[in-house]
């Protein structure tokens, strides 16, 4: 199943938004639970709903050497 979790989880208190992967708290919650539409659709809309958070607000995972 493919999932948009790079494992920093943050939420954005103004957006409520995951800095990590951009979806909601409901949508983390509720992922397995989705069918492959509503995950397709929810990750077509995270690009943009990343693109909407101030950039020092966007996590990126660390890269280990």
């Amino acid at each position: 199943m493919r999932t948009p979790c790079i494992r920093v989880c943050s939420l954005d208190p103004l957006t409520g938004l995951c800095t990590g992967c951009g979806r909601t708290t409901d949508e983390i919650a509720g992922w397995m639970r989705f069918s492959d539409a509503e995950r397709d659709a929810i990750m077509d809309s995270l690009p943009a709903r990343l693109a909407a958070l101030a950039p020092e607000q966007i996590r990126v995972p660390e890269t280990t050497a």
